[in-house]
């Protein structure tokens, strides 16, 4: 087997004169892990070994892949950003790539209020359940919120979702650590757990409803993952106590193998919307030209 070009940046010293030609080869191409049946080792693509030794601190790239256009767009971008990619079906596979990792959900966390609120009134106001999803109207979210019963059962309730959809760590909050934000809104939500969740909410019982709502989202938030025409999503922001502008968003998205869920962040070091906002736009560019490289699922029957 021949790797036509590869590059291997050493962060950490000289560590790459300690590697085989061949363990770089499994690296880039397949999976280095013996499986114990005899069968041959899991296919790794290009993007998938990028993803996995970035995180190591260590780089392997090929020009034109996905994980070399993230060098890129990283090199200039001033900030802390990061983007998820996982199958939908819940596989355990999902690619991680920048240095955002965690933060708070802001109105990202409305997508399980409304599938909670639907769940515990079947009845529930479809005005309050568009305006949360399509417009991200707080006043609507909020009345959701209060339908679900104490603050303590509101929270439990939204956990119980996500601990459906895959996501184990996540905690809503009961009361309001700011005054002028909602108290699911703070939920502390990681990338890593947002697209987990995500690759599993086509998947839940009574998630049509909020899917067809993520997919009819009002033109002007539809930046970011709003530039794929099919695209399921839902977007949240927000400032920190000093005024600087986290801006978020996860959903779903078709790539020629089936679906997959992804999730974005931005945090500007000029602290401006717009700039997380542009951001944003960037990587769903830089998505939208590798989607031949990403793995789809969908879900088991």
């Amino acid at each position: 087997m021949r790797t036509r070009w590869f590059m291997f940046t050493d962060r950490i010293g000289r560590l790459g004169k300690a590697l085989g030609a061949c363990t770089l080869a499994l690296a880039l191409l397949t999976s280095c892990g013996a499986d114990p049946s005899g069968d041959a080792a899991e296919a790794t693509t290009i993007t998938e070994a990028a993803s996995r030794s970035d995180q190591m601190n260590l780089e392997f790239t090929l020009p034109g892949t996905l994980a070399a256009g993230f060098q890129e767009l990283r090199a200039g971008v001033r900030g802390s950003f990061g983007m998820a990619i996982m199958p939908v079906g819940g596989s355990d596979r999902m690619l991680t790539f920048g240095d955002w990792t965690t933060g708070p959900a802001w109105s990202t966390m409305k997508v399980p209020l409304v599938i909670a609120a639907q769940r515990r009134n079947p009845s529930v106001s479809t005005y309050s359940m568009t305006a949360a999803i399509t417009s991200s109207d707080n006043a609507a979210a909020d009345t959701l919120w209060q339908g679900l019963g104490s603050p303590q059962e509101a929270a439990k309730a939204i956990e119980a979702v996500l601990r459906e959809g895959g996501d184990s760590k996540t905690a809503v909050p009961a009361t309001r650590s700011r005054a002028e934000h909602s108290a699911f809104g703070q939920a502390e939500w990681s990338l890593a757990e947002q697209a987990r969740f995500a690759s599993r909410l086509p998947c839940l019982p009574e998630s049509e409803t909020v899917l067809e709502l993520m997919a009819e989202i009002v033109p002007n938030h539809r930046w970011g993952l709003g530039a794929f025409r099919s695209a399921e999503f839902k977007g949240g922001w927000g400032p920190d106590a000093s005024g600087d502008y986290l801006v978020r968003q996860f959903g779903i998205i078709d790539v020629p193998t089936g679906k997959v869920a992804i999730a974005f962040a931005a945090q500007p070091d000029s602290g401006a919307f717009s700039d997380g906002m542009s951001v944003l736009d960037k990587m769903a560019t830089l998505v939208s030209e590798h989607l031949d490289e990403l793995t789809g699922g969908k879900c088991r029957s």
